[in-house]
């Protein structure tokens, strides 16, 4: 349990951070940004593969709106967050797999939503750029192959060794 505490704490300081240049939510001012006034960071709860930049919003405090960059084939493992998700595809292609099996494919301007709380995981089968949405704060939790909540570091570990296994193969 302490371990999941760290994790979010890590989760909450690291959006802080990259929420700094965000504008802040809600009120009356319009927001308008180019891609280049935007500074991409990664998170320690997040694979290495993954960065991105707070486009509206901050995060750690509540509904936010991210630009997200992922490599190709990196994959973001099973999980849930307290807040429903919108994702909409900018580039590349994706592949979004719930708990229970179901999988699709999205391409380019392809959107998904997911209810609070339903684990899915996401792999991007080329280079991809997205846009995130949330009606909280953001946060993460990783689960097992049982639905069980498990820290970030095994997650990401276990994803990783996957990721490296299929390169090795011929």
């Amino acid at each position: 349990m302490k371990q999941i505490s760290h994790q979010f704490l890590l989760s909450a300081v690291a959006l802080a951070v990259l929420a700094l240049g965000a504008w802040a939510q809600g009120g009356d001012e319009t927001h308008i940004a180019n891609s280049s006034q935007l500074k991409f960071g990664g998170a320690p709860y997040l694979p290495a593969c993954l960065t991105m930049a707070p486009e509206h919003g901050d995060p750690s405090k509540g509904a936010f709106t991210l630009l997200l960059k992922f490599t190709s084939g990196c994959s973001v493992p099973m999980h849930w967050h307290t807040s429903a998700e919108e994702l909409m595809l900018v580039s590349g292609s994706g592949k979004v797999l719930m708990q229970d099996g179901k999988s699709s494919t999205i391409d380019r301007g392809g959107f998904v939503y997911i209810p609070a709380k339903h684990p899915h995981a996401f792999t991007c089968a080329t280079t991809c750029t997205a846009f995130l949405s949330g009606d909280a704060a953001f946060d993460i939790h990783y689960v097992d192959k049982s639905g069980n909540e498990i820290p970030a570091e095994q997650a990401l570990s276990a994803a990783k060794s996957k990721s490296a296994a299929k390169k090795n193969v011929i």
